[in-house]
């Protein structure tokens, strides 16, 4: 199989504006993966399915990735007026020096597709698409009309960490029931003290219920 760096520009010039960026995994296992631009999506998986120097025909899995926000700390170099005193004269100069500055990376959402091919007996390929945020902007192409397998794990993905998918036929809870609210495989997820099906709490369940109740009544 070719390496992820081929196959992307391989799809750049098969599949007009289409966007792809190599994600390089560190681990042991290299394995790269490509991730992939929302509008372009479904024609880059066609094209992976259909070229006869790829035909990626099976889906074997999709999962979800819940990345949080996170703070990163940077040195930067600001020039500063600095008040100092020479031979009793107070004098005002220009002086550079470097400060630690505090920003926020917006977390995301992300799923993740790994593709074989029975045909020509290569694989995996890595897909990832990410959501613009963790909020109100959680949508993402469903890849379900290119591989069938996708259904139902799009729709698990959906039901554990609330990713959209637009375009899949049938997305709907597939574990949680109906009424559920939230997703459980959020990192920020938050159980609840009691559950519909437990009326009555015990174990972990009633401490985590005690607990609340006596914060509650300021215990």
């Amino acid at each position: 199989m070719q390496t992820v760096e081929e196959i992307k520009a391989a799809i750049e010039a098969a599949v007009p504006g289409a966007r792809v960026e190599v994600i390089l995994n560190p681990g042991p296992a290299a394995e790269h993966s490509l991730l992939l631009s929302h509008a372009q999506a479904s024609d880059i998986a066609t094209f992976l399915r259909d070229h006869p120097a790829y035909k990626f025909d099976f889906l074997s899995n999709v999962s979800g990735v819940d990345w949080l926000d996170k703070e990163i700390s940077e040195k930067v170099k600001v020039t500063k007026p600095v008040t100092k005193t020479v031979d009793g004269v107070e004098q005002t100069a220009e002086e550079t020096v470097e400060e630690t500055r505090k920003r926020v990376e917006p977390g995301y959402l992300e799923s993740v597709y790994h593709l074989y091919s029975i045909a020509l007996r290569h694989g995996p390929l890595v897909l990832r698409m990410r959501t613009s945020n963790r909020t109100d902007q959680v949508e993402m192409p469903s890849l379900t009309p290119v591989w069938r397998s996708a259904e139902f794990q799009e729709r698990e993905v959906f039901d554990l960490y609330g990713i959209r998918f637009t375009g899949h036929p049938d997305l709907r809870r597939i574990l949680m029931w109906d009424e559920f609210k939230d997703h459980p495989m959020r990192r920020d997820y938050v159980e609840p003290d009691d559950f519909e099906y437990e009326p009555t709490p015990h174990d972990a369940v009633l401490k985590r219920a005690q607990e609340h109740k006596s914060r509650e009544q300021g215990i």
